[in-house]
């Protein structure tokens, strides 16, 4: 089954965080649990025009609150670092 671009990238995940990585050309999304790196930075350059130095990619499983460890439903989040010549996303510059 191809994957097609719309559907690698599911949502951007705003957070305080997220926003303090702003500033040095890292962005936060939720992607599909199967996509791969390069296909998250194909996903990210065709939807919004930017070119992408770099992909990490964490996979978020456990939740803790208070003393017990509670278990969310499983999804992956990948941290997109832009080359220092490429523009910003313009989805996030109004947030700032």
């Amino acid at each position: 089954m191809k994957k097609m671009v719309q559907d690698i990238i599911i949502k951007p995940v705003i957070s305080e965080a997220g926003m303090d990585m702003m500033s040095q050309k890292k962005y936060v999304f939720k992607v599909m649990s199967s996509a791969t790196k390069p296909e998250i930075a194909n996903a990210v350059e065709v939807m919004f025009g930017v070119k992408v130095a770099d992909v990490n990619t964490i996979t978020m499983k456990r939740k803790r609150l208070g003393v017990n460890f509670g278990y969310t439903s499983e999804w992956k989040k990948a941290i997109v670092t832009l080359t220092e010549d490429s523009k910003t996303i313009a989805f996030f510059d109004g947030m700032n």
